[in-house]
């Protein structure tokens, strides 16, 4: 229990002070001709900013639930704060941080001009690069395979995560008619039939890893969760 709650703490601590400092001293000059860089919107379009303040929120939660509510397997009653905990990671957390981190180094190893230009190696230190880009695929591997969670239903996660989604596509948008530039390079390269088919395989990607998570935590806890449910089933009759 005391490893669980030193994880969380540090999940906590690390995540935050990303937020902090990527806020507080990663300032790209007004001059930069880097596309991605109007200062409307400020730190909140970019997804890595928005899953990192996510995932701050979740190791809080799962701290102050390590403290006042339970992390054992229960088929009912459990707190609120432990079923908000549950569907937090299981619909957006995971889900979020797996998409962020393989979608930001896949299109890195192809071409970092198109997701982090060289020229601002100057202002985003690289081990903020790795807070912010590795450590979240990492956290949230090792959340899954030592916590037990329900997961929600496909639908009631999916309804989340699709909405989550689509107001983040629906706000780059109303970046870009309001300055003329594109949150990230890549979308510059794309003409608009392209940019669809990029949104459409993005959203398959994250469903599919959310599908991934639940498969994985099954295979993790599937005896934990046999005997939820049937513990569940016997107190419904």
């Amino acid at each position: 229990m005391i490893k669980i709650i030193v994880f969380h703490l540090l999940g906590v601590l690390q995540f935050g002070f990303g937020c902090y400092y990527d806020a507080m001293y990663v300032t790209i000059p007004s001059t930069s001709r880097t596309i991605a860089f109007s200062p409307f919107g400020g730190k909140l379009k970019y997804l890595t900013y928005l899953n990192a303040l996510l995932q701050t929120a979740y190791f809080a939660i799962s701290l102050v639930n390590d403290i006042i509510g339970t992390n054992e397997p229960s088929p009912a009653g459990k707190p609120l704060i432990r079923r908000v905990k549950d569907v937090m990671f299981s619909s957006l957390a995971f889900p979020l941080s797996i998409f962020v981190g393989t979608t930001f180094w896949g299109i890195y190893a192809v071409d970092r001009e198109l997701i982090l230009p060289r020229s601002l190696d100057a202002y985003f230190p690289l081990w903020l690069n790795h807070v912010m880009h590795t450590n979240i695929v990492v956290f949230s591997v090792i959340e899954l395979v030592t916590s037990f969670r329900m997961y929600p239903s496909r639908k009631t996660a999916l309804s989340l995560l699709g909405s989550f989604m689509l107001c983040y596509v629906i706000w780059i948008h109303v970046i870009y008619f309001h300055t003329g530039v594109w949150v990230y390079p890549i979308l510059s390269v794309l003409n608009w039939p392209l940019r669809v088919m990029f949104y459409l395989f993005s959203l398959g990607l994250v469903c599919g890893l959310f599908v991934i998570g639940e498969r994985m935590n099954e295979f993790v806890w599937g005896n934990e969760i046999q005997k939820t449910v049937k513990g569940s089933k016997k107190k419904s009759h």
